[in-house]
């Protein structure tokens, strides 16, 4: 069975657990979610590695980007008989062909670029092939979904805020920069990811660009009313345009909780999600964004050697092979194929 996942965050994990000195591991294998030998195990074709960067910490973004890329570099040359970097379509056939995993990298949260043309050129260059618009700070291309109220204070007297994750950002979208940036993106073949995204920006994706684009880790609000998720009517508009959603493990995302109750996440829950997302968009606009390392454990799917559970639990569910198919691996090929060559 092959699995092609949108998204990842263990290329930060790893960045991170290093300045810290501990001993977490390295790519080929780690105390994560992901590491080489565990994508082999499950029999993996593609995954996505996001450079995810924080700027809530007032550093340079773009310095910290260049540094998880040099990772990333390091670690596939590190690896180079188990993994190969794809920078144009062609390139997954011939890793494949090879016995090697591909590896697409990414990047999640679009500040990094402060806004200037010439800095997405250079991450293009560097082989980055899918761009996160935002997280969850706004940035100068747009603004991200989630709300942070005024700040309220604890019992010690601290400071805090929660986050608001039922109102959906249905006025502010992409800025004029933004809108130049994904017109860029699709001219130059890299693709548009809208997860994070306000669902106004989103609209304003549809609006200005005429390619597929993804929503690369984002599963269905109608199932758990989270504005991480999709409306059905974005489901449905990003399935006309061609595009693909990828489900999420994160389990806060799968179910809704009481306040206070432990969400450890099903497999079920994921099937769920599949089943409506499929049900409302058809069966081309679903793929995989596990949100591996990026996520606390999904009980259900503890880490990506258990993909093919995921894959048998979906046949349980009634899903045929060639359904199965489409939604691990071929819905998102497709999209590949179409955004860069």
């Amino acid at each position: 069975m092959n699995f092609v996942d949108m998204h990842c965050d263990t290329i930060a994990a790893l960045l991170e657990h290093q300045e810290k000195g501990d001993a977490y591991g390295t790519l080929r294998e780690n105390k994560g979610h992901i590491d080489l030998e565990r994508l082999k195990k499950a029999g993996y074709l593609l995954q996505n590695f996001a450079l995810f960067v924080f700027v809530g910490d007032g550093k340079d973004p773009f310095e910290k980007v260049q540094r998880l890329a040099d990772l990333f570099d390091q670690e596939i040359k590190a690896n180079q008989d188990i993994i190969a970097p794809v920078r144009k379509f062609s390139d997954i056939g011939q890793n494949q062909k090879a016995g090697k995993l591909s590896a697409l990298l990414t990047v999640e949260e679009g500040a990094v670029c402060k806004g200037e043309i010439e800095k997405l050129h250079l991450l293009y260059d560097r082989g980055v092939r899918m761009l996160t618009l935002t997280w969850n700070f706004p940035n100068e291309l747009g603004y991200p979904n989630i709300t942070m109220p005024p700040a309220t204070k604890d019992a010690a007297g601290n400071p805090h805020r929660i986050p608001d994750f039922k109102t959906p950002n249905t006025t502010s979208g992409l800025t004029e920069k933004g809108i130049d940036f994904v017109q860029e993106m699709e001219r130059i073949g890299m693709i548009i990811d809208t997860s994070h995204l306000s669902d106004a920006g989103f609209y304003d994706v549809l609006q200005y660009t005429k390619k597929p684009f993804v929503a690369s880790h984002s599963n269905a609000r109608a199932v758990c009313n989270n504005i991480r998720n999709l409306t059905d009517d974005m489901i449905r508009k990003l399935a006309d345009r061609g595009g693909v959603t990828g489900l999420n493990f994160a389990a806060d995302f799968l179910t809704e909780m009481p306040q206070g109750q432990e969400n450890p996440g099903t497999m079920e829950a994921v099937i769920a999600h599949a089943k409506h997302i499929v049900n409302v968009g058809g069966i081309e606009c679903l793929g995989l964004g596990s949100d591996f390392d990026g996520i606390p454990t999904n009980e259900g799917i503890p880490d990506a050697s258990h993909m093919p559970g995921l894959a048998e639990c979906m046949s349980s569910a009634g899903f045929t092979q060639s359904q199965i198919d489409k939604l691990c691996y071929q819905n998102v090929l497709r999209v590949y194929q179409d955004t860069f060559q």
